[in-house]
This record gives C-alpha cells, structure tokens and sequence, in this order.
C-alpha cells in the first residue's frame, strides 16, 4: 500500500508549471472537457495528457465519462497544469479537481477507467504501474475479458 502511495506522488506532479484556475463546463469522455479559465473569456477544450479513454461508442466509453464526471463534476474549480496544445487545438495537460485525489490522470488510470498511452508515455512509470495493478485486480475495463485500447479501436474504424 505504501509502494502504490509513493508512486501515486510522483505521478500526481505536473509535467509544466503553467498553473491555471479553471471551471470545467463540459466533459465529453474519460479524457477530454471543457473548461472556462480566468485568463479566457470562451472555454477551452482540454485533452488530458498521458492517457486515452475509451471512446464513447466502445465498451466502458460511458462508464469511463460518467467516472470522470463524479471526480470533476460540471462547474467545479480545477487547477490545468497546460503543456501545449494538440494537433487538433486542444490544450495538453494535466488535469487537478482539487477534490484532494490530485492528478486526474492517476485517478482515471488507478480505476480502470482509461489506459496509459502507451504509444507515447510508456516511460512514465508511475502511471504503467498503476495501470498493472488496476490490470491486476480487474478494475473498471479490465473487468472485460479483452478491452481494447482506443488508439486500436480507432485505428479499426478508419
């Protein structure tokens, strides 16, 4: 339990220092949502970085956003710790509700409920091993004898 406590640490600390206060005001999926920030005066779409959630259309898509939702709940402050911004113009970053949980990112991660991308962050160790243990213990979609990750479920659907 304290192995999984220190990790959870390390994980939970940004990867950028550019802090800002934020409302979130929409969440599409377990990994992307809608924010309005004090600097802006429009919201902002956000791509929470170093995961991928399951898209709403695949199994566990739903239960992925509506878990998202309970931890970041519409309206509520946030602190977005932005890296910089997608080929699609979202802004990456790091996502914390402030409900004591730190990084939404372990908590999607740590539940089952989204996978590490792996394709692009396998080094961020912290992460892998908490995707291992919510492997392990068959938590949120690794419940399902075979989840598929998204980057392969769209890569079908092209």
């Amino acid at each position: 339990m304290l192995r999984l406590a220190t990790i959870a640490i390390v994980v939970m600390l940004p990867c950028i220092a550019q802090a800002q206060t934020c409302t979130i005001t929409s969440i599409h999926d377990g990994d992307s949502m809608h924010m309005r920030c004090v600097a802006s005066h429009k919201a902002i779409p956000v791509r929470l970085e170093r995961i991928d959630a399951p898209e709403i259309q695949q199994t566990g898509g739903i239960t992925s956003r509506d878990y998202l939702r309970r931890h970041c709940p519409l309206g509520h402050k946030v602190t977005l710790y932005a890296s910089s911004l997608d080929p699609y113009g979202r802004t990456l970053g790091d996502v914390d509700c402030g409900n004591g949980n730190g990084s939404v990112q372990v908590i999607m991660v740590r539940a089952g409920h989204a996978w590490v991308n792996l394709p692009k962050f396998s080094s961020d160790r912290g992460l892998v091993d908490l995707q291992r243990s919510a492997r392990a213990e068959r938590l949120g979609l690794w419940a399902h004898p075979d989840p598929l990750p998204p980057w392969e479920w769209r890569r079908r659907q092209e």
